[in-house]
């Protein structure tokens, strides 16, 4: 019986603000807080895996008792550590996994367990996401948030940093505009598949690691997502901003 597992890629290793995984937020580091997300979402603390490349981070989540995998740390994406882990665990062909960014503290954890749910209902679609409306002509104009064009059925069409699809007759339009959201869910057989890919010249071309996929002739479905979108921690500024909303809030 397939079993739906959660994944968080946790590299030390960033260009604007290294070994932010280790940074602390209300006395834990950053992943621990992201662990926790994923097991207020409902999945048992043995099917969640924190997945590093660096020994600090092992060390500190083992500590902390948290399911810990060591990866390569050559890899060039979260996606190809995640795939390492199924492979390392041995897990079925079919079970499903939810990437879930390891900076993002603050992750609803109705989002991971929308998404976990959608991918085991909707076994059309090979890969799941998530995606939300976007209201602001700013946001839709914005190259760094990315636009997900859905066909009909939850279908995702393509993703792209323009602003699109674009209302001919009313160009303020966003009514059909929606923001993809960073998550997804996949059975082992599909990230297999994925990973085998070489990179894509959309790909490259937007730097959007999902158009490897849609290059590919992989099918993804996008399901809607209502609530409040989180900021990762990205830079120093994101860190200090959320280390004092979630002090305030505690």
């Amino acid at each position: 019986m397939s079993k739906i597992r959660v994944v968080i890629p946790s590299r030390y290793g960033s260009s604007r603000l290294e070994g932010k995984p280790l940074l602390e937020i209300l006395n834990k580091p950053v992943f621990w807080h992201v662990y926790q997300r994923c097991c207020e979402a409902g999945f048992h603390h043995d099917d969640i895996v924190l997945a590093t490349d660096d020994m600090r981070i092992f060390q500190k989540a083992s500590e902390l008792g948290l399911n810990v995998v060591m990866t390569s740390s050559n890899h060039d994406s979260g996606t190809d550590r995640i795939f390492e882990v199924a492979t390392l665990l041995d897990w079925n062909d079919q079970d499903i996994v939810i990437n879930v960014q390891g900076d993002e503290p603050l992750i609803d954890p109705v989002l991971i367990r929308q998404v976990g749910d959608f991918a085991k209902n909707r076994n059309e679609f090979d890969i799941v996401t998530a995606v939300t409306s976007i209201d602001s002509l700013n946001d839709f104009q914005n190259p760094n948030i990315v636009k997900a064009i859905l066909g009909l059925n939850n279908l995702a069409l393509y993703f792209s940093r323009s602003p699109t699809p674009y209302n001919r007759d009313l160009p303020s339009c966003t009514d059909l505009a929606f923001r993809h959201i960073g998550i997804y869910a996949y059975s082992i057989e599909v990230l297999s598949k994925f990973c085998s890919f070489g990179e894509a010249p959309l790909e490259a071309y937007e730097k959007l690691e999902q158009l490897r996929a849609i290059s590919n002739g992989l099918r993804i479905g996008a399901c809607h997502y209502h609530g409040e979108l989180s900021h990762g921690v990205d830079t120093l500024p994101d860190y200090l901003a959320i280390k004092t909303e979630m002090e305030q809030n505690k």
